[in-house]
């Protein structure tokens, strides 16, 4: 769904992987897992987060210790309902977006709002941690979204403005909160960088979720 997230960090899990075929690096260490992390790094900061899992955490934040802008790091602790979280991701528009991801991060660079759009997504890592930590999954979901729309809403004020939902995924998002609303059912959603929504939610929600999906936003 990411192809510079899946490309890049394939690529430098293969040149770790050579390094250990030669000897010089020795596999499923915390030095290969940071060397992968660092060469996919140079492809994305997507990248840099995929080469391992469950949870990985991108940029330097006095509340991970060991985090770095050169590497991701794994976050620790996390609440066995989010080990098994699910993403339905719906496809909204299969084109090419109007404005690619690399594009809009230079648009970032003369956005008037992108200093407390920094300090906004500082302030909801340190938020999400102690959530993921806690097993709280509305809160979760609060924050998931407030990250999401915020990043659409940084689209919408670069200059120049450009929009990359789709009114089917304004329908979805919609339908997501008033089904959220009348039935209680713990699913959120989330947006990249383009028109497709993903919908997450534990995977005690998934026949609610599923039967959502077939009934009304196929």
């Amino acid at each position: 769904i990411a192809s510079s997230a899946s490309g890049m960090s394939a690529m430098a899990l293969c040149l770790a992987s050579v390094g250990v075929a030669l000897g010089e690096l020795e596999g499923n260490t915390d030095e290969f897992w940071r060397l992968a992390s660092h060469w996919a790094r140079l492809g994305s900061g997507s990248a840099a987060r995929s080469v391992q899992g469950p949870w990985m955490a991108w940029g330097e934040t006095p509340v991970i210790p060991g985090s770095a802008d050169e590497h991701a790091v794994t976050v620790q602790n996390i609440h066995p309902v989010f080990q098994d979280m699910r993403d339905a991701i719906l496809i909204v528009s299969r084109g090419e977006k109007a404005v690619s991801s690399t594009a809009g991060h230079g648009l970032m660079d003369s956005n008037t709002h992108a200093a407390q759009r920094f300090q906004n997504a500082n302030d909801r890592l340190e938020a999400l941690l102690p959530v993921l930590r806690a097993g709280e999954v509305n809160d979760f979901i609060r924050i998931a979204e407030a990250e999401a729309l915020e990043l659409h809403a940084l689209m919408m004020t670069s200059e120049p403005p450009y929009i990359l939902m789709q009114p089917s995924s304004l329908a979805v998002l919609h339908a997501v909160r008033r089904f959220r609303e009348e039935t209680g059912t713990q699913v959120g959603f989330s947006l990249d960088a383009g028109p497709n929504v993903h919908l997450l939610y534990p995977a005690s929600a998934e026949e609610a979720v599923r039967a959502l999906i077939d009934s009304e936003l196929k």
